[in-house]
């Protein structure tokens, strides 16, 4: 049984002072049954840290170089990440594919790079509105998967179906869209990395996930979890999304 999970992505949002929501979100949700982790912006890993210690909740980097240290100004390596108390790490998110030009390939050298320090890579894939409309959806999740993927199957990992066009837009797919996509996805991890290492990969949901529609999410097949964009800078959002997510069982 895959243990669900629900990952916070703060994006570039974060101040001191924003670090309060956490303790909001601890005293609400003390022992969720879930796993959480926290995604702050770089600014804050060490700070969240400290607010994250002694509880059920984990830190995670939302990038890291490919380069476990070297001549790169302004990126961050998987190890300090580590170093810097993160377990997890975001991976191949649109806004990175789109804003900074990472491939699959560059995705997956990341994976590599974070596997080797110690972090569980979260790899994120998803179609853009023109690609669903046009009846792509299924080969850019299996061209996007294929090309991200880091070799080896004895690593955990996790992978965040987040179609493109529902992004911070208030849009999700249905039901049935969801069930699609992550089915295909769990049978294109079973032939890429065989049976039974596919079957403990994480699949989680992303976009514009909110309390509102969280507990539909949950309830489709092969959805264990979700990547939360902005419901997860708001304690009392975030808060009831896990536990719809802990309901879900």
């Amino acid at each position: 049984m895959r243990q669900k999970l629900a990952a916070g992505n703060w994006k570039m949002h974060g101040l001191a002072a924003d670090l309060a929501a956490i303790d909001a979100l601890r005293a609400a949700n003390p022992a969720p049954a879930c796993e959480v982790v926290i995604c702050p912006p770089a600014t804050l890993l060490a700070r969240m840290a400290e607010r994250l210690k002694r509880s059920p909740y984990c830190l995670g980097g939302q990038d890291c170089h490919v380069a476990a240290k070297g001549a790169h100004t302004g990126d961050i390596a998987a190890t300090m990440l580590a170093d810097a108390g993160a377990s997890f790490v975001i991976l191949g998110h649109s806004e990175r594919r789109a804003d900074h030009g990472e491939t699959s390939a560059v995705v997956a050298a990341k994976a590599r790079a974070a596997r080797a320090a110690g972090l569980v890579p979260i790899i994120c894939i998803g179609e853009t509105e023109a690609e669903r409309d046009g009846g792509r959806t299924l080969q850019v999740l299996s061209d996007q998967l294929a090309t991200s993927l880091p070799d080896g199957t004895d690593a955990p990992l996790v992978v965040a179906y987040e179609p493109v066009w529902a992004i911070g837009t208030g849009r999700t797919p249905s039901p049935a869209q969801i069930a699609e996509a992550h089915g295909h996805l769990r049978s294109q991890l079973a032939r890429h990395l065989g049976a039974g290492p596919a079957a403990a990969v994480r699949l989680l949901y992303g976009g514009s996930v909110k309390p509102a529609n969280a507990a539909a999410i949950f309830a489709v097949a092969e959805v264990d979890g979700a990547l939360v964009g902005g419901a997860s800078l708001a304690a009392a959002d975030f808060g009831a999304i896990i536990a719809s997510l802990d309901a879900a069982g």
